[in-house]
């Protein structure tokens, strides 16, 4: 099949022939439950941690992969994420105030400002009704509207009844797992695509009925128009460090297929522009069955562009 944004390439290097694509994101990891090293071989150039520590974010070095993040959770006391093994205090932040007033303690304003101060580039907030409390319809708007004061958007972890609804109502721009826990009915789901809202895949963390729920919920929401972005919640269980091919073929049986696929790899949220420094180099030419193109694209690896000559 012809991607659109594939071109015919030489490594300079190594004189190996292959396909350039923009460079690859993972758009949900934990930094701090993994070793990056290897993402950039395994063809991951840039990652959005959505949950970690924002001053240790704010002081890793610069390199591959570049890094976006959200800082810390917001929640609600007691809420999720809150005394999980894998979330140590400095990763969660809880909000009890709507307040939009800067330094007042546990406000939403206080919250955004600290993420924001410490390089985040999106603000995360836990909406999570089936693992304890959340917080308030009054202090996820107020965070909304801090977060699009600093030029923020927010992405939400919706679970647990009515939440995903929630976060179309108050203009969270994406949510950080696509839904699993339940079927999105019509009406949601054409909200949210008119909404512009935008779905982070996490389909690979799931197995039996809740990975079959996603993948339909997610085939509803793209066929719909809906933007998909790839991510995996890596750190969260045995997942690859690097392209996941399963990610792949279960966005490709969710229908998001072929230039669609490339698309989710590739796209910069939270940034506006891509990375062009570095591309994703794939040996060979791109597969003319488009079932083999997941498979194929797992096969990536981050090169610096300058490396690369076209080829006719």
């Amino acid at each position: 099949m012809t991607l659109s944004a594939a071109r015919p390439v030489r490594r300079a290097l190594t004189t190996e022939a292959g396909t350039a694509l923009p460079a690859f994101v993972d758009h949900h990891v934990h930094l701090h439950l993994i070793d990056p090293a290897a993402l950039a071989a395994r063809g991951i150039a840039g990652v959005v941690d959505l949950g970690g520590d924002p001053v240790a974010l704010a002081r890793r070095p610069a390199g591959l992969p570049r890094v976006a993040y959200a800082g810390a959770f917001l929640t609600a006391p007691g809420g999720y994420p809150q005394g999980r093994s894998w979330a140590p205090d400095a990763i969660v932040r809880t909000v009890t105030d709507a307040s939009r007033h800067p330094g007042v303690d546990d406000g939403a304003q206080t919250a955004v400002d600290a993420q924001a101060d410490a390089g985040a580039t999106v603000i995360k907030v836990a909406l999570h009704a089936d693992a304890g409390p959340v917080m308030s319809d009054e202090v996820l708007g107020a965070i909304v509207a801090a977060a699009g004061d600093r030029g923020l958007s927010v992405v939400a972890h919706a679970q647990g009844s009515g939440q995903v609804d929630r976060a179309i109502a108050f203009g969270v721009a994406a949510l950080a797992h696509t839904p699993f826990d339940a079927p999105v009915s019509r009406r949601t789901l054409s909200r949210a695509v008119a909404a512009g809202q935008v779905w982070i895949s996490t389909l690979d963390i799931h197995r039996g009925a809740a990975r079959a729920r996603a993948i339909a919920n997610l085939r509803a929401f793209a066929a719909r128009g809906g933007r998909v972005l790839y991510g995996t919640d890596l750190g969260n269980g045995p997942l690859p460090v690097g392209v996941n091919r399963r990610e792949l073929i279960a966005l490709h049986d969710a229908g998001v297929r072929g230039d669609a696929l490339v698309a989710a790899l590739t796209d910069p949220w939270p940034h506006v522009a891509p990375d062009a420094a570095v591309s994703t180099f794939v040996p060979g030419p791109a597969p003319i069955d488009p079932d083999e193109v997941p498979g194929w694209l797992s096969r990536g690896t981050v090169v610096v562009t300058e490396e690369l000559t076209h080829v006719d």
